[in-house]
């Protein structure tokens, strides 16, 4: 990647970082104050050592009096219950505040990859969007539960004890600074090896979890296809470089703590050889040295704890990257600015001028088609022909590129979200099943639909047959993905929700595809009651299903090659839809 992406990604992560801290500016304010007086309290003790041993302890040898280091002992007792008061206050609201932060990270996701269009979704797998929503998130929450209150602590100690040692003496604070350059230099290293390795472990995660949940969603055709063995090769490779990732991360930290810890310790040695030779020579004292070789410890501490605080930064970093990338992500099929109201649509549709492709792949070449309010419509022709496309357009899962799409002579684009949800609706041959009962399942589209309601949308289309001869009838849950429910069945669900949610326009794509002729029937007897009143477009390769429609268009190509009621085209002879219906009476036979 280069310089200036890294740079905008940097950007476009901390604008995030801020944009979701800002509610919280006072109290972040005040849990600032907490930090800065426990870490006085927290730096208190090495001068106090040093009073006793100069002062206190003096007294008492000499004038037999306690009092100075009775004093000493009052004030080290304060100040430790300080520190430990503020840690308490800091962990306790620091730990609310992340809360929320993370509950709000949660919830932009959520909701906006409901906002996003098909189009992304097609695109982004589920696993890429669990890995968002789990992998990253918890990075994120590592760094905010426990980073910062690390990081505040080192850096508030490390200028503390500067200073106080500089102000104890200078003479050996001049000889700690000469450490300073192989500790800048250490710090340099490690933060721009780390920043690479932790990207790289994201990538990693991210990579496994994709695999992972690719295998576990697909699992019945990779047992019916005997892929167990290919597809664990696949995930013990991916496997295989997040352990090399992270093995390479933990080197780093290998390097760098222990080579911090050996500056440390030869600094140490150094302070103690020459704070020994001027206590010898009276220059200084024995408390002050004391103070100073505690204080030197406290100083090199905080070095471990910024570097475990990079780590976690780093991989957070990487995380936030990701998760601004995604919420940054505008759908392509965006709501109106300002809606058209359509309060209770009519069902009449209209294509004019409509081009439609996917990529370079032109499929709709200016389609011209209009549909009057309930009519029902079926679309047949060859696989690639644009049926399914045009459904598509139709619940507005995409945009046109040129041309417009109309429902009751509104732009489809024009209309709010509710408007047109409410008014078209898509049954297609994979309708999935939510956790829940049948009940909750065929009331998805209309929530507040009363038992009664549901009831009569099942005997609508023919489904309350077999829901009553369910264990629990209309509360038996349908298992994970409708499992407890055979394909036939599940479709069923899917038409009484349908026929529940009273769409004007209802679009049935291969809907009928999953039945077996038994079924199919009943659905077909159904289908009179589901389609009356309504604008009805139907995708079908079964031409029984084909023969309910009013009209029926022969597409190729994206254009209408025949348009007329099953009976005109089936009486024109050498036709496209007469073709066809022989081919199907042929198959059937």
């Amino acid at each position: 990647m280069s310089d200036s992406g890294s740079i905008f990604l940097r950007r476009r992560s901390w604008s995030l970082l801020r944009d979701l801290v800002r509610p919280y500016h006072r109290t972040l304010l005040v849990l600032l104050v907490v930090v800065v007086l426990a870490n006085a309290a927290r730096l208190a003790p090495p001068t106090l050592v040093q009073k006793g041993i100069d002062i206190g302890i003096p007294a008492l040898v000499e004038r037999d009096s306690a009092t100075p280091l009775l004093v000493v002992m009052g004030a080290m007792i304060a100040a430790v219950l300080i520190q430990a008061a503020g840690n308490i206050y800091f962990v306790r609201e620091s730990g609310r505040v992340g809360q929320r932060i993370l509950l709000e990270i949660r919830q932009r996701l959520y909701k906006h990859f409901h906002v996003l269009d098909v189009a992304f979704h097609d695109r982004y797998t589920s696993g890429r969007v669990v890995s968002r929503m789990t992998s990253d998130v918890d990075a994120i929450a590592e760094m905010v539960q426990t980073g910062f209150s690390g990081l505040m602590t080192a850096v508030l100690t490390m200028l503390g004890v500067g200073v106080l040692m500089l102000t104890l003496d200078w003479h050996l604070g001049l000889v700690c600074l000469t450490s300073f350059p192989v500790l800048m230099l250490l710090v340099r290293w490690f933060s721009r090896q780390s920043a690479i390795t932790y990207r790289s472990v994201r990538e990693a995660s991210a990579a496994v979890i994709v695999q992972f949940v690719e295998s576990m969603t697909g699992i019945r055709a990779v047992q019916a296809y005997r892929r167990e063995d290919r597809n664990g090769e696949i995930f013990d490779d991916l496997a295989d470089r997040y352990r090399d990732a992270n093995v390479k991360a933990f080197r780093l930290v290998a390097i760098f703590m222990p080579t911090v810890k050996l500056v440390g310790n030869i600094t140490i040695g150094l302070v103690l050889l020459y704070g020994g030779y001027r206590v010898l020579h009276g220059e200084m004292t024995v408390g002050v040295l004391a103070a100073f070789l505690l204080y030197l410890r406290m100083f090199f501490e905080p070095m471990q704890e910024i570097s475990q605080f990079y780590n976690t930064f780093q991989s957070a970093t990487s995380a936030l990257e990701k998760l601004s990338g995604v919420l940054e992500e505008q759908p392509k099929v965006a709501p109106p600015a300002k809606p058209v109201p359509l309060p209770r649509a009519r069902g009449a549709v209209r294509f004019e001028d409509v081009h439609f492709g996917y990529g370079e792949r032109p499929v709709l070449p200016g389609l011209e088609l209009d549909i009057p309010a309930g009519q029902t419509v079926a679309l047949v022709g060859t696989t690639g022909a644009g049926k399914t496309t045009i459904a598509k357009l139709m619940a507005r899962f995409y945009d046109p590129g040129r041309g417009r799409i109309t429902l009751d002579g509104v732009d489809l684009r024009d209309l709010a979200d509710d408007d047109l949800r409410r008014a078209v609706v898509m049954v297609t041959q994979e309708n999935f099943m939510f956790d829940g009962t049948v009940g909750d399942n065929i009331r998805f589209g209309r929530p507040d639909a009363t038992e009664e309601e549901v009831r009569e949308a099942a005997r609508a289309v023919g489904a309350d047959t077999f829901i009553d001869e369910l264990p629990q009838g209309y509360d038996t849950d349908v298992a994970k993905r409708g499992g407890r429910l055979s394909a036939g069945q599940r479709q069923l669900v899917a038409f009484a929700r349908a026929f529940l949610a009273d769409p004007a326009v209802l679009i049935l794509d291969e809907a009928t595809s999953s039945l077996d002729i038994p079924s199919e029937r009943l659905v077909q007897q159904a289908l009179q009651t589901i389609l009356a009143n309504r604008t009805a477009v139907i995708i079908a390769h079964r031409l029984s299903t084909v023969e309910i429609a009013d009209r029926v268009l022969v597409l190729e190509h994206g254009q209408v090659l025949e348009d007329g009621s099953p009976q005109q085209l089936m009486a024109q002879q050498g036709g496209r839809y007469a073709a066809l219906h022989d081919a199907w009476v042929e198959s059937l036979a």
